[in-house]
């Protein structure tokens, strides 16, 4: 009887437990970005799932890349508008900006997980480009799946943060090696 309890908690919080990744498009060099150059971080268009658009979801993920970025540089600026690739890399030059962020939502899924069983889902592709020489640096899919007791309080937005953050320390970390 004890062993069917300990079983049936760890499912439980097994359950209950958000999983998240990023996978690198492609095997790069380490990447050490420099803690002085600025970002500018683009604004993706809003997730989707079947027909449903989920207003202000570029915007939540382009603030959760930039709250990551401002842990590790000095200045960080979000775009104030949507804007394509070559619009983006224009305003990133134009604002005097080392690196640009641009952010593409590929899976935007916001369920009633505690009712329908089924986990809220999130991938965000995510690539870095240097301003100067217009050089993709990394190219990143980060992705978070809900558990499934989120008790109505979780959203795709909640399973970005660690992964994003991790990806973030990533590109830091040889450079706070050296200081």
């Amino acid at each position: 009887m004890k062993n069917m309890f300990f079983i049936l908690c760890i499912s439980f919080l097994t359950a209950c437990a958000n999983t998240h990744s990023f996978i690198r498009n492609s095997p790069v060099e380490i990447i050490s970005l420099n803690p002085k150059g600025s970002v500018f971080v683009a604004i993706p268009d809003d997730g989707a799932y079947g027909n449903r658009r989920y207003e202000g979801s570029g915007r939540n993920a382009s603030q959760i890349i930039c709250s990551a970025f401002l842990k590790h540089c000095r200045s960080v600026q979000k775009a104030n508008t949507r804007e394509t690739f070559e619009e983006s890399m224009r305003s990133a030059t134009k604002g005097g900006h080392k690196y640009l962020v641009f952010p593409t939502i590929l899976h935007w899924e916001d369920r009633s997980t505690e009712w329908s069983g089924k986990p809220d889902r999130v991938e965000v592709k995510i690539d870095l480009v240097d301003i100067n020489s217009g050089e993709s640096l990394d190219s990143v899919i980060v992705k978070g799946k809900s558990g499934l007791a989120t008790f109505g309080g979780d959203h795709p937005q909640d399973l970005l943060q660690i992964p994003i953050e991790e990806f973030v320390a990533s590109l830091y970390e040889a450079s706070h090696a050296q200081n």
